[in-house]
């Protein structure tokens, strides 16, 4: 019997390894879809696990380290504790409080009535928002011009539309000895108007602009409104850190100039407007002959957004409707706060030899880091961009976390602005002290981390 016992397992081996080689074999074959090739890296992604792997001090990704305004945070329990239908499904395109909200809070700065019904898509964030309109409207072999530096998800939702991101890069115009504002980054109209093909069909703009924080002008955005109606191109307009604006700038909205609301998709995020980036509630307003094709994205992919935040958000600009403009209202004590912080850091870059970028608008500052003189011995790091090289050093060697510039260009325009690193200013001031504290004793020569 024993000699059968071993058969009888040597048999089950056999077959357990000849189903795995089955398998194997089966899974061998290409898995992914080729719209996916060449947009799995996400700097997100590398970046911030390599700050929590060296503990450091995070200025790289763009979130507040503080809590939202006590109002909404109020609204928000109370949602939770509001009753069985705060806890289920609601409308599919937009809880009706909010989007009645946004429609009567935005029809006054836009100049049109907007429909809350019609002309708006509340969204999982501002990226569900971006994804939705570019899938619904980006065809096959359709052209879409990135104005450069840009949100990195931009490219990649293009390519997996099945369309080609064609790229313009703002360029600083240099006055004197220094470039010293985002005011200074500026889009030819004649390098704009030269990649606009028979293909064209979307011109994407981010105002107030992430990383650079540059704010747009009325004549700027003119500029790009006369291109989109002579073209009839469409405008997609990325506008999260709207509510944002610093030293007198004005963020103004392309969907409000003439002839813009019928070819405007306006992507906004209530993460950004009231620091609360968790929430995950953004929202697209446009037309509704255009809406209605976001909302076919939508219902054939997420569906649905959380109830009790979308009611939160609703009770938020609720409030903000009757304060607007006032002392009172968060959109005026925001950016009020932002500004010190904002001037806080970029005293701290220029005081160890950094040249700062000073931002108009949004949460973000760059950084010339090109006068610095850095041994990079990290061999795994030889291949990549100067920045990116700054970057991992700073992190591994500081303990302090930004992000690398040319992530937010092209390869094509990468290395003209790859001597530049973003720091996110939209911290707690004992986080900017920290910050501070490192970049002193770095300058001082006398920070060295521990090797890992």
């Amino acid at each position: 019997m024993g000699i059968f016992r071993i058969i009888a397992a040597n048999l089950t081996v056999f077959r357990q390894t000849s189903i795995r080689n089955h398998y194997k074999i089966i899974m061998s074959r290409n898995l992914h879809a080729s719209r996916t090739d060449g947009v799995d890296k996400n700097v997100w992604v590398e970046f911030t696990q390599l700050a929590a792997d060296y503990k450091a001090v995070n200025l790289g990704q763009g979130f507040p380290d503080f809590s939202p305004p006590k109002f909404v945070q109020e609204a928000f329990c109370e949602a939770v504790s509001g009753g069985p239908s705060m806890h289920q499904y609601t409308r599919a395109f937009g809880h009706p409080p909010l989007v009645k909200s946004l429609a009567k809070f935005f029809s006054r700065i836009v100049g049109h009535e907007i429909d809350p019904l019609e002309d708006i898509l509340v969204t999982v964030g501002a990226y569900q928002a971006l994804f939705c309109a570019f899938q619904a409207l980006v065809g096959e072999g359709d052209e879409v011009i990135i104005v450069e530096p840009f949100f990195d998800c931009y490219q990649p939702m293009v390519k997996m539309a099945g369309g080609k991101a064609v790229y313009v890069p703002l360029r600083p115009r240099v006055e004197g000895n220094a470039i010293l504002s985002s005011a200074d980054w500026v889009l030819s109209a004649e390098e704009l108007a030269s990649k606009i093909t028979s293909r064209t069909k979307a011109i994407v703009i981010n105002t107030p602009n992430n990383p650079l924080g540059k704010v747009y002008k009325t004549e700027e955005l003119q500029m790009i409104a006369d291109l989109c109606i002579k073209h009839d191109v469409l405008c997609i307009s990325d506008e999260v850190y709207e509510w944002l604006t610093y030293d007198g700038a004005k963020h103004v909205k392309i969907a409000s100039l003439p002839g813009m609301w019928e070819r405007t998709i306006t992507v906004g995020s209530a993460g950004k407007t009231f620091s609360a980036t968790g929430w995950k509630v953004g929202w697209a307003i446009s037309s509704a002959h255009i809406i209605k094709h976001l909302k076919t994205i939508h219902q054939n992919t997420v569906y649905h957004c959380a109830t009790a935040a979308q009611e939160a958000v609703a009770r938020g600009f609720e409030r903000e409707y009757e304060l607007f403009g006032s002392p009172e209202s968060y959109f005026q004590q925001l950016p009020a706060m932002l500004h010190h912080k904002r001037k806080k850091l970029a005293s701290c870059l220029e005081s160890v030899g950094l040249q700062p970028i000073m931002p108009e608008g949004g949460y973000f500052m760059i950084a010339d880091v090109s006068s610095v003189k850095v041994e990079f011995n990290d061999q795994s790091t030889k291949d990549e961009s100067y920045d990116f090289r700054f970057v991992k050093w700073l992190i591994k060697e500081k303990g302090l976390a930004t992000i690398p510039v040319s992530a937010f260009y092209s390869p094509e325009h990468g290395k003209e602005f790859d001597k530049y690193i973003r720091f996110c200013f939209v911290k707690e001031d004992s986080t900017l002290n920290a910050a501070e504290d490192i970049l002193r004793k770095w300058s001082h020569g006398e920070l060295k981390l521990p090797a890992k």
